[in-house]
């Protein structure tokens, strides 16, 4: 079956309220793990990870950055409008290039009480310098918006910092606290341009990883800043009439040089989060563009929602894909591939490169319940029935799973 015809009503669970974790544990690797394979489940504690994976295991983690997305602004009229940053405008390059950009910037968002924003600017008064935004034009659902401030020698990074809040997600029902601004980052945090955490990566300590390196296990960064997508429920009867929200990739020719060596050694490979993981499979089928002679532009969407199930291409060794990338950015004398991908991983998609996943418990009826079927089969409702039967931790802040591919 295409994914397209899937019905989404057949990933629907009962999720109890209770199961949500609105807050975070005291010690992130203190979370339960549930380990699947092959048909068999086991409980664990994080913190003993390690012990369930192979020397040999490339572990692959998402080191992008959240940023204070949540800009409350004034109406002219006193009334307050929620602006929710989404994306830069396809103006920029790249998300660091619009993040860097002093004294205005235009920005794709999201408003909330803006139905009687007719005219004017919208102000927002930090503590040292203003902000204003004014509408430019409507795009998917969403408006550019030009965002200014009174203090130009403040990048837009650091207008968000002093003047945002954290970008929790809606399903927690709460506003951010103090404490938010750690636990809703993980460690391995450097990129800034996501507004919605890896949440898989929230669970990993300095302990973790100390344990990970003494076996042997290596790591390995890559980029995917997640959008507000992350969070949008599919409203279709079936998935052929959801449109996949295109996120910001980037990874360097060093990092593709890394896991070309590690796939052309066939050993391993562990993605952290559903964000690593798309990341990783879309990396193939850029490879395999290339390869085929199609044309791979920075900035633009290189893989489309449908790609994977309909490019009728021929399938090729993972590394040699990669490689295909390597030489990419060679011919353009370039460091680093910097495009979108819109790639949808469902039941019924063939993983080119990733073996295993690290992931926290998704919400019924969402396209990451979508990826872990893809991954494991229809045993996720065993896995999920687990979870609920034993008290794991449900959504962004809550347990841990390690799923190994059927």
């Amino acid at each position: 079956m295409h994914p397209k015809d899937i019905k989404i009503e057949a990933y629907n669970y009962t999720l109890p309220e209770e199961k949500i974790a609105a807050f975070p544990l005291r010690e992130r690797d203190g979370s339960k793990l549930l380990i699947y394979k092959t048909g068999q489940i086991e409980d664990r504690q994080f913190n003993t990870i390690a012990a369930y994976l192979p020397e040999d295991t490339l572990m692959v983690y998402n080191q992008t950055k959240v940023v204070h997305a949540r800009l409350l602004f004034k109406k002219p009229t006193g009334g307050k409008v929620e602006v929710f940053c989404l994306e830069p405008d396809a103006r920029y390059a790249d998300v660091p290039t619009a993040m860097l950009s002093k004294g205005e910037v235009y920005w794709k968002c999201f408003l909330g009480g803006a139905a009687k924003w007719k005219e004017g600017a919208l102000v927002l008064e930090a503590e040292d310098f203003s902000i204003y935004a004014e509408r430019v034009a409507q795009q998917d659902g969403a408006w550019v918006l030009k965002l200014s401030w009174t203090d130009p020698s403040l990048s837009f990074a650091e207008v968000l910092h002093k003047a945002g809040k954290v970008p929790l997600p809606p399903y927690l029902n709460r506003e951010a606290t103090a404490a938010d601004e750690a636990t809703y980052q993980s460690i391995f945090a450097k990129e800034e341009g996501s507004v919605a955490a890896p949440t898989a990566s929230l669970h990993f300590t300095p302990k973790v990883l100390e344990s990970l390196a003494v076996k042997g296990i290596s790591t390995l960064s890559v980029t995917l800043h997640v959008g507000a997508g992350t969070f949008k429920p599919v409203k279709s009867a079936t998935m052929q009439d959801h449109e996949m929200h295109a996120e910001w990739l980037e990874v360097s020719k060093a990092q593709l040089t890394a896991l070309a060596q590690h796939l052309e050694e066939q050993r391993t490979l562990v993605a952290v989060g559903t964000t690593s993981c798309r990341t990783l499979e879309s990396l193939y089928w850029i490879g395999v563009q290339l390869i085929n002679g199609v044309v791979i532009e920075n900035g633009a969407v290189a893989v489309t929602q449908w790609l994977p199930y309909e490019s009728g291409f021929e399938t090729v060794a993972a590394a040699e894909s990669i490689k295909a990338i390597i030489r990419h950015l060679d011919t353009n004398d370039s460091g680093k591939l910097v495009v979108k991908t819109q790639i949808i991983i469902a039941p019924g998609y063939d993983f080119k490169v990733v073996n295993g996943l690290i992931t926290n418990f998704h919400q019924p009826e969402s396209t990451l319940l979508l990826l872990v079927s893809a991954l494991i089969g229809k045993d996720w409702k065993s896995v999920y029935g687990h979870a609920l039967s034993n008290n794991y931790r449900f959504l962004s802040y809550g347990d841990s799973s390690l799923l190994w591919r059927n």
